[in-house]
């Protein structure tokens, strides 16, 4: 099975073929740009060098975007010409080329407005089944892409698996009352709790979609590390996060206290990972509880696989008030 990886030279795109790579099983990556992880340089945007890449091609991993950091450096154009007519060239290529397995990753930013509750409400449950509303362009091209996935499956009958990620990066937070309050480590141990994914639970999600595709047809599946809160947790999380995380895991205000970090006060949604380790058989290691043996143990509580890669940033061009601009 020869694999296809789009966006070989990002974050995801790397850390998937560094597996692969590692496990000697057959793949190929396909970026804008040069890196030792791409074997052909060259635009998805572009339908004959699409084409060009799926000879001998069994599953496509579909990583290539523009991301939200795109938002304010990027016309709504370049959107729609990578998310959407890319994602086009790709699945019409695999359909042709009767690939087996299509991975297409999304974001959970496909919901946007539904994850930010009014000031008071308890934190938003967000599974599945939550009607995904976005609020900018870059959600709203991914989740167009996603129709177009299940309009290939409908049609064509390409195997197609949605995976909606939270956020895996390792860069600052965009928002500067982040960065002011909340060291680095400690704002990306907080998010394990409801809405943050080791890149290494990332690849192992989208390497158990390839291998279930063609037995599911098509899903989508919200990809995140696992949560310690309930439903009836919600409340709490709206009044009091920081007392319901001390409550739950009783060890964590000296290991906390220790490094001088806090929790975050009040957590506003919770991203439900059951239905993909349900289904896909995935089990994500790195969590809360696994941020809090690493304290213990002095250790680095991500991933060797996301140190390795490292940070990509997402422009050429370094800006003095934040790691990317901000669209207002």
């Amino acid at each position: 099975m020869t694999i296809l990886v789009t966006g070989s030279a990002g974050h995801l795109g790397e850390a998937i073929l560094r597996i692969l790579r590692g496990r000697g099983s057959p793949a190929r990556g396909l970026d804008l740009k040069p890196s030792p992880f791409t074997d052909a340089v060259g635009s998805i945007v572009d339908p004959g060098f699409v084409r060009r890449q799926m000879d001998g091609v069994t599953a496509v991993i579909h990583t290539a975007t523009l991301h939200k950091p795109h938002v304010a450096t990027h016309a709504k154009q370049d959107f729609v010409d990578t998310n959407i007519t890319g994602t086009l060239n790709l699945l019409e290529a695999a359909a042709s080329a009767g690939v087996k397995s299509f991975v297409f990753t999304s974001t959970t930013s496909a919901f946007g407005s539904q994850l930010r509750p009014e000031a008071g409400q308890a934190a938003v449950w967000v599974t599945e089944e939550l009607p995904p509303v976005p609020k900018n362009i870059y959600g709203t091209t991914k989740l167009m892409a996603e129709h177009l996935c299940e309009l290939f499956f409908r049609e064509r009958g390409l195997p197609v698996v949605v995976l909606r990620t939270s956020r895996f990066f390792p860069e600052d937070d965009d928002d500067p009352s982040m960065r002011s309050a909340y060291a680095l480590d400690n704002a990306q141990a907080n998010e394990l709790l409801y809405r943050r994914l080791d890149i290494a639970d990332a690849v192992s999600a989208h390497l158990l979609a390839v291998e279930r595709a063609p037995g599911i047809g098509f899903a989508r599946y919200i990809v995140s590390a696992t949560s310690p809160f309930e439903q009836r947790h919600l409340a709490a999380l709206a009044r009091d996060a920081a007392g319901l995380v001390r409550e739950l895991y009783p060890e964590c205000a000296h290991l906390y206290a220790a490094r001088g970090w806090h929790l975050f006060p009040v957590i506003d949604r919770v991203y439900v990972n059951e239905r993909a380790r349900r289904e896909l058989g995935w089990q994500p290691e790195f969590d809360f509880a696994h941020v809090l043996r690493s304290l213990q143990g002095g250790r680095d509580f991500r991933s060797a696989l996301a140190r390795e890669v490292g940070s990509k940033f997402y422009h050429d061009t370094r800006f003095e008030d934040g790691p990317y601009p901000v669209a207002s």
